[in-house]
């Protein structure tokens, strides 16, 4: 049986970043050493955009600290673009390079989204739907890592023979 990121966590010793009173309380919770009439609901739109990078950023942190597979998919990033300044590929092959190892990140952290959502609503409980929706967005990180994967290659194979 899988265990979701939380119930991991109380046996692990990778800290959960929502959980910490540096992070954004849930709705309606108060953090420790907060004044309550400065509470932040993870409803309210962000009071600047400086806020909106830091509530965006954590939720990259989170990723990378609790996705086994967003750590795998950052590591490939940083070796194909390092790859790719080796290779000294034109900046058009460096864009295309770039831009599908960031989709295959964007959509880990769609997926990673999804999956905290699903364990929301369905809890403990098995539900087909809830099974379906999980494995549907993994399927869509699967295809976007294959074909960047095959991108890398088209790119990078024909610098490496010539």
């Amino acid at each position: 049986m899988k265990t979701n990121y939380h119930q991991a966590n109380q046996s692990a010793s990778i800290p959960n970043p929502y959980l910490n009173n540096n992070f954004i309380p849930r709705s309606g919770q108060v953090s420790e050493g907060n004044n309550p009439s400065q509470r932040e609901y993870a409803w309210q739109v962000a009071s600047n955009l400086l806020v909106s990078f830091r509530y965006a950023w954590a939720g990259v942190r989170y990723a990378f600290v609790s996705q086994r597979n967003f750590r795998i998919h950052t590591l490939i990033t940083l070796v194909a673009i390092s790859w790719g300044l080796f290779l000294r590929v034109n900046a058009m092959e460096m864009a295309i390079v770039t831009l599908t190892c960031a989709l295959v990140m964007v959509l880990e952290l769609i997926n990673t989204a999804l999956e905290s959502v699903v364990d929301l609503t369905v809890g403990q409980s098995y539900h087909d739907l809830a099974k379906i929706a999980k494995d549907c967005a993994a399927g869509a990180v699967l295809i976007a890592s294959i074909a960047a994967l095959l991108v890398a290659a088209f790119i990078f194979i024909p610098h490496l023979l010539g």
